[in-house]
Protein backbone atom coordinates (compact mmCIF):
# COMPACT_ATOMS: atom_id res chain seq x y z
CA UNK A 1 0.00 0.00 0.00
CA UNK A 2 2.01 2.78 -1.24
CA UNK A 3 3.75 6.02 0.28
CA UNK A 4 2.52 4.78 4.02
CA UNK A 5 4.18 1.28 4.28
CA UNK A 6 7.52 0.11 5.17
CA UNK A 7 10.29 0.07 2.18
CA UNK A 8 12.62 -2.52 0.90
CA UNK A 9 15.44 -1.60 3.79
CA UNK A 10 13.17 -0.42 6.44
CA UNK A 11 12.02 3.17 6.30
CA UNK A 12 8.89 5.03 6.91
CA UNK A 13 10.11 7.81 5.30
CA UNK A 14 13.15 9.32 7.23
CA UNK A 15 12.16 6.71 9.86
CA UNK A 16 12.90 3.55 10.70
CA UNK A 17 15.53 1.24 10.42
CA UNK A 18 17.56 -0.85 12.04
CA UNK A 19 20.52 1.07 14.48
CA UNK A 20 21.65 -2.22 16.35
CA UNK A 21 24.66 -3.53 18.23
CA UNK A 22 26.57 -6.19 16.62
CA UNK A 23 25.70 -9.06 18.31
CA UNK A 24 22.33 -8.50 17.47
CA UNK A 25 23.03 -8.82 13.74
CA UNK A 26 21.76 -12.64 13.80
CA UNK A 27 18.74 -12.05 15.21
CA UNK A 28 17.95 -9.43 13.26
CA UNK A 29 18.69 -10.43 10.02
CA UNK A 30 17.59 -14.02 10.43
CA UNK A 31 13.61 -12.18 11.21
CA UNK A 32 14.26 -9.88 8.07
CA UNK A 33 14.95 -12.76 5.90
CA UNK A 34 12.13 -15.07 7.13
CA UNK A 35 9.31 -13.10 8.60
CA UNK A 36 7.10 -12.30 5.23
CA UNK A 37 7.79 -15.66 3.93
CA UNK A 38 6.41 -17.39 7.30
CA UNK A 39 3.83 -15.05 7.75
CA UNK A 40 2.25 -15.22 4.17
CA UNK A 41 2.85 -19.22 4.28
CA UNK A 42 -0.49 -21.36 4.04
CA UNK A 43 -0.20 -23.36 7.40
CA UNK A 44 0.96 -20.58 9.08
CA UNK A 45 -2.36 -18.29 8.42
CA UNK A 46 -4.34 -21.32 9.12
CA UNK A 47 -3.21 -21.39 12.43
CA UNK A 48 -3.16 -17.98 13.13
CA UNK A 49 -6.53 -17.09 11.99
CA UNK A 50 -7.79 -20.57 13.81
CA UNK A 51 -6.48 -19.36 17.24
CA UNK A 52 -7.63 -15.16 16.23
CA UNK A 53 -11.18 -16.75 16.19
CA UNK A 54 -11.40 -19.69 18.59
CA UNK A 55 -9.11 -18.66 21.22
CA UNK A 56 -9.12 -14.78 20.72
CA UNK A 57 -12.75 -14.50 19.84
CA UNK A 58 -12.59 -12.39 16.82
CA UNK A 59 -13.91 -10.97 15.09
CA UNK A 60 -14.38 -8.36 18.02
CA UNK A 61 -17.74 -6.56 17.96
CA UNK A 62 -18.48 -2.82 16.15
CA UNK A 63 -20.69 -1.35 18.93
CA UNK A 64 -22.76 1.83 17.86
CA UNK A 65 -22.42 3.65 21.03
CA UNK A 66 -26.23 5.02 20.95
CA UNK A 67 -25.52 7.47 24.33
CA UNK A 68 -22.49 9.07 23.18
CA UNK A 69 -23.90 9.51 19.74
CA UNK A 70 -26.50 11.69 21.14
CA UNK A 71 -24.28 13.26 23.32
CA UNK A 72 -21.67 14.43 20.39
CA UNK A 73 -23.97 14.57 17.63
CA UNK A 74 -22.71 12.06 15.19
CA UNK A 75 -22.49 8.33 14.77
CA UNK A 76 -20.04 6.87 17.68
CA UNK A 77 -18.92 3.17 16.91
CA UNK A 78 -16.78 1.13 19.62
CA UNK A 79 -14.15 -1.27 17.99
CA UNK A 80 -14.07 -3.95 21.26
CA UNK A 81 -11.23 -5.20 21.54
CA UNK A 82 -11.24 -5.06 24.68
CA UNK A 83 -13.37 -8.25 24.45
CA UNK A 84 -10.46 -9.66 23.24
CA UNK A 85 -9.49 -12.99 25.45
CA UNK A 86 -6.97 -11.32 27.95
CA UNK A 87 -8.79 -7.82 27.44
CA UNK A 88 -6.93 -6.06 24.84
CA UNK A 89 -5.45 -5.78 21.65
CA UNK A 90 -2.50 -7.14 22.33
CA UNK A 91 -2.74 -10.76 22.28
CA UNK A 92 -3.46 -10.45 18.13
CA UNK A 93 0.45 -9.36 18.15
CA UNK A 94 1.88 -12.00 20.61
CA UNK A 95 0.13 -15.12 19.08
CA UNK A 96 1.43 -14.03 15.38
CA UNK A 97 4.59 -13.52 17.08
CA UNK A 98 4.93 -16.93 19.42
CA UNK A 99 3.91 -18.90 15.55
CA UNK A 100 6.58 -17.09 13.72
CA UNK A 101 9.17 -18.26 17.02
CA UNK A 102 8.05 -21.32 16.80
CA UNK A 103 8.83 -21.78 13.20
CA UNK A 104 12.13 -20.33 13.63
CA UNK A 105 12.96 -23.02 16.40
CA UNK A 106 13.38 -20.30 19.50
CA UNK A 107 12.46 -22.09 23.04
CA UNK A 108 12.70 -19.24 24.95
CA UNK A 109 10.17 -16.25 24.83
CA UNK A 110 11.04 -12.43 26.60
CA UNK A 111 8.81 -9.82 26.40
CA UNK A 112 8.61 -6.10 28.14
CA UNK A 113 5.80 -4.23 29.39
CA UNK A 114 4.37 -1.05 30.81
CA UNK A 115 0.60 -1.61 31.35
CA UNK A 116 0.71 -5.43 31.63
CA UNK A 117 -1.68 -6.25 28.80
CA UNK A 118 0.97 -7.33 26.36
CA UNK A 119 2.84 -9.00 29.26
CA UNK A 120 -0.05 -10.63 29.94
CA UNK A 121 -0.71 -11.60 26.30
CA UNK A 122 3.00 -13.00 25.90
CA UNK A 123 2.57 -15.04 29.01
CA UNK A 124 -0.94 -16.53 27.72
CA UNK A 125 0.12 -17.67 24.63
CA UNK A 126 3.41 -18.74 26.36
CA UNK A 127 0.89 -21.09 28.48
CA UNK A 128 -0.85 -22.10 25.55
CA UNK A 129 2.44 -23.07 23.96
CA UNK A 130 4.71 -24.43 26.36
CA UNK A 131 7.66 -22.10 26.42
CA UNK A 132 9.71 -20.41 29.35
CA UNK A 133 8.17 -16.70 29.30
CA UNK A 134 10.53 -13.88 30.90
CA UNK A 135 8.68 -10.75 31.24
CA UNK A 136 10.48 -7.81 31.82
CA UNK A 137 8.37 -4.52 33.69
CA UNK A 138 9.33 -1.19 35.36
CA UNK A 139 9.05 -1.28 39.35
CA UNK A 140 6.84 1.94 39.07
CA UNK A 141 4.48 -0.49 36.63
CA UNK A 142 4.82 -3.02 38.89
CA UNK A 143 3.28 -1.31 41.35
CA UNK A 144 0.51 0.48 39.47
CA UNK A 145 -0.47 -2.52 37.46
CA UNK A 146 -0.35 -5.45 40.53
CA UNK A 147 -3.25 -7.17 39.27
CA UNK A 148 -2.10 -7.79 35.69
CA UNK A 149 1.59 -8.67 37.55
CA UNK A 150 -0.30 -11.42 39.23
CA UNK A 151 -1.84 -12.53 36.53
CA UNK A 152 1.44 -13.29 34.40
CA UNK A 153 2.72 -14.96 37.41
CA UNK A 154 0.11 -18.09 37.66
CA UNK A 155 0.35 -18.24 34.13
CA UNK A 156 3.96 -19.54 34.63
CA UNK A 157 5.99 -16.11 33.45
CA UNK A 158 8.79 -14.85 35.47
CA UNK A 159 8.46 -11.21 35.78
CA UNK A 160 11.72 -9.42 36.54
CA UNK A 161 11.83 -5.70 37.60
CA UNK A 162 13.77 -3.04 36.08
CA UNK A 163 15.11 -0.37 38.64
CA UNK A 164 16.64 2.19 36.31
CA UNK A 165 15.29 5.31 34.79
CA UNK A 166 12.10 6.19 35.17
CA UNK A 167 11.26 2.15 35.95
CA UNK A 168 8.79 2.44 33.66
CA UNK A 169 8.43 0.73 29.80
CA UNK A 170 11.50 2.44 28.22
CA UNK A 171 13.99 1.37 31.10
CA UNK A 172 11.84 -2.13 30.68
CA UNK A 173 12.65 -2.40 27.09
CA UNK A 174 16.48 -1.79 28.02
CA UNK A 175 16.73 -4.60 30.16
CA UNK A 176 15.10 -7.05 27.49
CA UNK A 177 17.39 -5.46 24.87
CA UNK A 178 20.46 -6.52 27.08
CA UNK A 179 18.53 -9.91 27.47
CA UNK A 180 18.40 -10.49 23.62
CA UNK A 181 21.75 -9.44 23.36
CA UNK A 182 23.05 -11.87 25.48
CA UNK A 183 21.19 -14.85 24.45
CA UNK A 184 20.76 -14.96 20.46
CA UNK A 185 20.33 -18.57 19.98
CA UNK A 186 17.24 -19.78 21.43
CA UNK A 187 15.50 -16.41 22.48
CA UNK A 188 12.89 -14.73 20.70
CA UNK A 189 12.36 -11.00 22.16
CA UNK A 190 8.54 -10.20 21.55
CA UNK A 191 8.34 -6.21 21.15
CA UNK A 192 4.92 -5.35 22.12
CA UNK A 193 4.45 -2.00 19.91
CA UNK A 194 5.33 -0.72 17.18
CA UNK A 195 8.58 0.15 17.98
CA UNK A 196 11.82 -1.17 17.92
CA UNK A 197 14.14 -1.95 14.87
CA UNK A 198 13.35 -3.36 11.74
CA UNK A 199 11.30 -5.74 11.04
CA UNK A 200 9.29 -5.62 14.15
CA UNK A 201 7.32 -2.22 13.08
CA UNK A 202 5.88 -3.70 10.30
CA UNK A 203 5.75 -7.43 11.33
CA UNK A 204 3.59 -5.77 14.35
CA UNK A 205 1.71 -4.09 12.45
CA UNK A 206 0.75 -6.85 9.90
CA UNK A 207 -0.48 -9.21 12.98
CA UNK A 208 -2.54 -6.14 14.29
CA UNK A 209 -4.21 -5.08 10.86
CA UNK A 210 -6.79 -7.47 11.89
CA UNK A 211 -8.38 -4.93 13.40
CA UNK A 212 -8.84 -2.65 10.72
CA UNK A 213 -9.52 -5.09 8.61
CA UNK A 214 -12.50 -5.92 10.24
CA UNK A 215 -13.61 -2.67 10.86
CA UNK A 216 -13.50 -1.91 6.89
CA UNK A 217 -15.97 -5.08 6.48
CA UNK A 218 -18.57 -4.34 9.37
CA UNK A 219 -18.74 -0.72 8.88
CA UNK A 220 -20.30 -1.75 5.07
CA UNK A 221 -18.24 1.37 3.85
CA UNK A 222 -15.68 4.16 5.20
CA UNK A 223 -16.00 5.90 8.47
CA UNK A 224 -15.04 9.50 8.76
CA UNK A 225 -12.67 9.18 11.70
CA UNK A 226 -11.15 6.66 13.03
CA UNK A 227 -9.37 7.61 16.21
CA UNK A 228 -6.76 5.49 18.68
CA UNK A 229 -4.87 6.36 21.49
CA UNK A 230 -0.68 5.97 21.29
CA UNK A 231 2.19 4.96 22.99
CA UNK A 232 4.15 3.75 21.14
CA UNK A 233 1.01 2.99 18.64
CA UNK A 234 -0.05 -0.61 17.83
CA UNK A 235 -3.29 -0.43 18.45
CA UNK A 236 -3.63 2.86 16.30
CA UNK A 237 -1.20 1.24 13.39
CA UNK A 238 -3.50 -2.00 13.40
CA UNK A 239 -6.37 0.69 13.69
CA UNK A 240 -5.04 2.43 10.76
CA UNK A 241 -3.20 -0.21 8.82
CA UNK A 242 -6.33 -0.90 6.01
CA UNK A 243 -7.66 3.32 6.05
CA UNK A 244 -3.93 4.60 5.19
CA UNK A 245 -4.79 5.14 1.20
CA UNK A 246 -8.78 6.45 1.83
CA UNK A 247 -7.33 9.96 1.96
CA UNK A 248 -11.11 11.15 2.27
CA UNK A 249 -10.84 9.33 5.86
CA UNK A 250 -9.31 11.27 9.00
CA UNK A 251 -7.05 9.13 11.21
CA UNK A 252 -6.65 10.71 14.47
CA UNK A 253 -3.58 9.33 16.92
CA UNK A 254 -4.41 10.45 20.61
CA UNK A 255 -1.38 10.85 22.91
CA UNK A 256 -0.72 11.53 26.65
CA UNK A 257 -0.18 14.98 27.84
CA UNK A 258 0.49 13.59 31.29
CA UNK A 259 -0.01 17.36 33.12
CA UNK A 260 -0.01 19.11 30.16
CA UNK A 261 2.17 19.75 27.60
CA UNK A 262 4.46 22.71 29.03
CA UNK A 263 4.50 20.98 32.42
CA UNK A 264 7.31 19.01 32.47
CA UNK A 265 5.44 16.10 32.90
CA UNK A 266 4.40 14.53 29.68
CA UNK A 267 4.59 12.09 27.19
CA UNK A 268 3.10 14.01 24.07
CA UNK A 269 6.17 12.49 21.78
CA UNK A 270 4.62 13.79 18.57
CA UNK A 271 3.81 17.02 19.60
CA UNK A 272 7.02 17.80 21.71
CA UNK A 273 9.64 15.42 20.16
CA UNK A 274 12.43 15.46 17.72
CA UNK A 275 14.29 13.36 15.12
CA UNK A 276 16.61 10.73 17.21
CA UNK A 277 17.59 7.11 17.53
CA UNK A 278 15.39 5.32 20.69
CA UNK A 279 15.24 1.56 21.06
CA UNK A 280 17.27 0.89 17.62
CA UNK A 281 15.04 2.74 15.26
CA UNK A 282 14.78 6.12 13.96
CA UNK A 283 11.72 8.02 15.23
CA UNK A 284 10.89 10.95 17.10
CA UNK A 285 11.18 10.79 20.52
CA UNK A 286 11.34 13.16 23.79
CA UNK A 287 14.75 14.50 24.21
CA UNK A 288 17.00 17.34 25.77
CA UNK A 289 19.58 19.75 23.71
CA UNK A 290 22.30 16.88 24.44
CA UNK A 291 20.37 14.45 22.90
CA UNK A 292 19.59 12.85 25.91
CA UNK A 293 16.00 11.54 26.55
CA UNK A 294 13.37 12.95 28.54
CA UNK A 295 11.75 11.22 31.02
CA UNK A 296 7.75 11.02 30.28
CA UNK A 297 4.74 10.72 32.60
CA UNK A 298 1.34 9.76 32.20
CA UNK A 299 -1.52 8.15 34.52
CA UNK A 300 -1.64 5.76 32.08
CA UNK A 301 1.49 3.22 31.90
CA UNK A 302 0.69 1.80 28.37
CA UNK A 303 1.05 5.64 26.98
CA UNK A 304 4.47 6.03 29.17
CA UNK A 305 7.07 5.98 26.75
CA UNK A 306 9.61 8.89 25.15
CA UNK A 307 8.77 7.43 21.55
CA UNK A 308 6.48 6.36 19.17
CA UNK A 309 6.56 4.34 16.07
CA UNK A 310 8.28 5.12 13.35
CA UNK A 311 5.26 4.71 10.74
CA UNK A 312 3.08 7.12 13.35
CA UNK A 313 6.56 10.03 12.77
CA UNK A 314 6.18 9.15 9.10
CA UNK A 315 1.99 9.25 9.25
CA UNK A 316 2.80 12.88 11.34
CA UNK A 317 5.05 14.66 9.48
CA UNK A 318 3.44 13.32 6.08
CA UNK A 319 0.68 14.95 7.58
CA UNK A 320 -1.57 11.44 6.83
CA UNK A 321 -2.49 11.19 10.08
CA UNK A 322 -3.35 13.97 12.97
CA UNK A 323 -2.31 13.55 16.81
CA UNK A 324 -3.56 15.28 19.87
CA UNK A 325 -2.67 15.10 23.03
CA UNK A 326 -5.12 14.64 26.04
CA UNK A 327 -4.42 15.10 29.80
CA UNK A 328 -4.58 13.09 32.67
CA UNK A 329 -7.63 15.03 33.83
CA UNK A 330 -9.46 14.99 31.04
CA UNK A 331 -8.68 10.95 30.13
CA UNK A 332 -10.29 10.48 33.78
CA UNK A 333 -13.47 12.49 32.64
CA UNK A 334 -13.54 11.04 29.41
CA UNK A 335 -13.44 7.45 30.97
CA UNK A 336 -16.10 8.36 33.65
CA UNK A 337 -18.22 9.69 30.50
CA UNK A 338 -18.02 6.41 28.96
CA UNK A 339 -18.28 4.44 31.72
CA UNK A 340 -21.60 6.04 32.81
CA UNK A 341 -22.87 6.50 29.31
CA UNK A 342 -21.98 2.92 27.63
CA UNK A 343 -21.70 0.82 30.45
CA UNK A 344 -18.06 0.27 29.50
CA UNK A 345 -14.86 0.97 31.76
CA UNK A 346 -12.49 1.30 29.17
CA UNK A 347 -8.30 1.68 29.72
CA UNK A 348 -6.87 3.92 30.72
CA UNK A 349 -5.10 4.29 27.43
CA UNK A 350 -8.18 4.25 25.53
CA UNK A 351 -9.85 7.14 27.73
CA UNK A 352 -7.30 9.41 26.21
CA UNK A 353 -9.20 8.51 22.47
CA UNK A 354 -12.27 9.00 24.09
CA UNK A 355 -11.64 12.34 25.51
CA UNK A 356 -10.98 14.45 21.47
CA UNK A 357 -14.45 13.73 20.94
CA UNK A 358 -15.30 16.93 22.63
CA UNK A 359 -12.54 18.91 20.25
CA UNK A 360 -14.10 17.87 17.07
CA UNK A 361 -16.44 19.39 15.32
CA UNK A 362 -18.58 16.80 14.32
CA UNK A 363 -21.78 16.62 11.84
CA UNK A 364 -24.68 14.07 12.47
CA UNK A 365 -23.78 12.55 9.56
CA UNK A 366 -20.13 11.64 10.37
CA UNK A 367 -19.63 8.45 11.43
CA UNK A 368 -17.20 7.78 14.07
CA UNK A 369 -14.67 4.72 14.89
CA UNK A 370 -12.49 4.71 18.35
CA UNK A 371 -10.43 1.54 18.83
CA UNK A 372 -11.49 0.89 22.03
CA UNK A 373 -8.02 -0.76 22.95
CA UNK A 374 -8.53 -2.57 26.35
CA UNK A 375 -10.76 -2.61 29.03
CA UNK A 376 -10.24 -0.81 32.46
CA UNK A 377 -10.11 -3.56 34.95
CA UNK A 378 -6.74 -3.23 35.36
CA UNK A 379 -6.89 0.08 36.25
CA UNK A 380 -9.05 0.28 38.64
CA UNK A 381 -6.61 0.71 41.45
CA UNK A 382 -5.95 4.30 39.72
CA UNK A 383 -9.32 4.66 39.09
CA UNK A 384 -10.27 4.49 42.48
CA UNK A 385 -7.28 6.68 44.12
CA UNK A 386 -7.98 9.66 41.49
CA UNK A 387 -11.68 9.11 41.25
CA UNK A 388 -11.98 8.70 45.16
CA UNK A 389 -14.08 5.77 44.85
Amino acid sequence: MSNYQVDENGFYGEFGGAFIPELLYPNIAELKENYLQIEQSFDFQAEFQKLLKDYVGRPTPLFLAERLSEKYGAEIWLKREDLCHTGAHKVNNTIGQILLAQRLGKKRIIAETGAGQHGVATATVCALKGLECIVYMGEKDIQRQAPNVARMKMLGATVRPASSGSKTLKDATNEAMRDWINNPEDTHYIIGSVVGPHPYPDMVARYQAVISQEIKKQMEGLPDYVIACVGGGSNAMGAFYHFLDNKELQLIGVEAAGHGIESGKTAATLTLGTPGVLHASRSIMMQDQDGQVVEPHSISAGLDYPGIGPAHAWLKVSERAKYMAVTDAEALEAAVECSKLEGIIPALETAHAFSVLKDLKLKPTDRVVINLSGRGDKDMETYMRELKL
